[in-house]
């Protein structure tokens, strides 16, 4: 069994709020979920209204398969356009 972590980092252009900033953040996170049956939360900068941390875990029996997964929420998140990817980080344990 391998699980699988991810931290992105976002900035969100539109954000003029912690309001509108947890409104892009819903959009994502929702959408993730369905598509992917994944875990996803907003781990880090809590209280700043442009920039946010989502971590998302998975489990999986293959490497390939937890990347792969990664990799794809990665793309649906910049394809959105909603918010732009300033870091990633990707751990396998």
């Amino acid at each position: 069994m391998l699980v699988g972590v991810c931290e992105l980092e976002l900035f969100i252009h539109s954000s003029k709020s912690l309001k509108e900033k947890r409104f892009v953040l819903k959009s994502i996170k929702d959408q993730v979920k369905r598509k992917f049956n994944v875990s996803i939360a907003e781990v880090k900068h809590l209280d700043k209204w442009q920039l946010a941390g989502l971590g998302i875990a998975t489990i999986s029996n293959e490497k390939r398969v937890v990347q792969q997964t990664f990799d794809e929420i990665i793309k649906l998140i910049e394809f959105k356009g909603e918010a732009e990817i300033v870091s990633q980080s990707v751990q396998i344990y």
